[in-house]
């Protein structure tokens, strides 16, 4: 296996590296922009590049049933068809087929399903085909077969799910290209049963993988039951390898998760927050339909760089008003700009020792639930 992981500091159990890939080393804790098919929403690549994003996650599932694998491939794969040229991490499609498909059926085999595009049209995943689209893909992380589960769920559904996906995993292993700068990930399930996720992580560490998600989390559990998974899951991971944390998620989830011992996070948060006028500031997030922003000639947040903080909350607030395009791509690259800039603030802060006292002084500026305006922005 051709990953590379470098563990440069710790500070607690929160934790400072790289992972070095054949398309770049990105810088850990890490926020990947969800890019879902092939395209991080209302962004070109090199506007996601410039908000400091290193790394970006395609989804398996979207890319399959459309433009699918083997044009993907033709085309050069996903760096080269969709103008990326660093990592990328494919999610295995496990998750979009439990959400989204119709008619789901469970078998040892893999999954049969019809998908949300084409109707009544089956489908059927197995893992070693997970594996195969994401080696078309070109994906610098690749992502086993896994099933996930809602919680709350029985001890039983969730022992079931942990033997399954743990036969899986081995399978997609086997089926996997180890070559020079690619990886695969297993996943650690388990629901919220801590023996269950023991039983989950010795087991996919016994199998041997480049790196380890920690999966099945924000799925409706209280955050203090998901940070409670966490700090179960992470000491029977090895110290060598990667963490993420798969769809997590706000700043403080991504806070909670990095003091437990997680390196990489994805969520759409911070883009489909930007398509529905929601800015993410360090005072906490402002809606920009706000009418009290319509002749405020303040920037949305006077210490982020980004395009849209300079221009006024005024200009952002008429495009979000009237519907303009542009007021989308502004807000979804302030608010990537924003999650990017609390990543380097987390990665600094564990290098200097200082990250106890990082997050306490985040967590007060972005709950006391004011901007610097002086009213709650709803």
């Amino acid at each position: 296996m051709s990953l590379k992981f470098n563990l440069i500091a710790k500070d607690g159990n929160a934790r400072r590296g790289s992972v070095e890939t054949a398309h770049g080393t990105f810088q850990t804790p890490a926020f990947m922009a969800v890019g879902t098919a092939a395209t991080v929403k209302a962004l070109t690549m090199d506007q996601v590049a410039a908000t400091g994003t290193q790394v970006i996650l395609g989804n398996t599932y979207h890319l399959m049933m459309r433009p699918g694998g083997d044009l993907v491939e033709k085309m050069g794969g996903l760096h080269k068809f969709g103008g990326w040229h660093g990592p990328i991490l494919t999610d295995s499609g496990g998750f979009q087929v439990m959400s989204l498909s119709n008619l789901v059926k469970m078998k040892e085999e893999g999954v049969e399903f019809t998908s949300h595009i084409d109707g009544g049209i089956k489908h059927f995943l197995r893992p070693e085909d997970s594996v195969h689209i994401q080696h078309q893909l070109d994906s610098n992380i690749t992502m086993v077969l896994d099933e996930c589960l809602h919680l709350p769920t029985t001890r039983e559904r969730a022992e079931k799910n942990v033997d399954m996906v743990t036969r899986w995993a081995r399978r997609s292993k086997d089926a996997f290209v180890d070559r020079p700068g690619y990886g695969i990930f297993g996943i650690v399930q388990g629901a919220d049963f801590k023996d269950l996720r023991e039983k989950s992580a010795k087991a996919l560490t016994e199998i041997g993988f480049d790196g380890y998600a920690v999966g099945g989390l924000a799925v409706g559990e209280p955050q203090e039951v998901m940070f409670d998974m966490i700090a179960t899951t992470t000491p029977f991971l090895p110290e060598d390898k990667p963490r993420y944390l798969m769809g997590v998620g706000t700043p403080l989830d991504i806070l909670g998760a990095v003091e437990r011992g997680i390196d990489m996070f994805d969520c759409v948060m911070p883009t489909r927050a930007g398509r529905t006028a929601q800015a993410f500031t360090r005072h906490g997030t402002m809606n920009m339909r706000n009418a009290k922003f319509t002749d405020d000639e303040r920037p949305i947040d006077d210490k982020c760089g980004c395009p849209a903080c300079k221009l006024s909350r005024a200009y952002i607030h008429h495009l979000v008003k009237c519907n303009e395009i542009l007021g989308a791509t502004l807000l979804t690259q302030h608010n990537l700009w924003f999650y990017q800039d609390l990543m380097r603030g987390i990665r600094e802060s564990i290098e200097n020792g200082t990250f106890k006292q990082f997050k306490e002084n985040f967590i007060a500026e972005y709950t006391k639930g004011k901007t610097d305006e002086g009213d709650k922005d709803k």
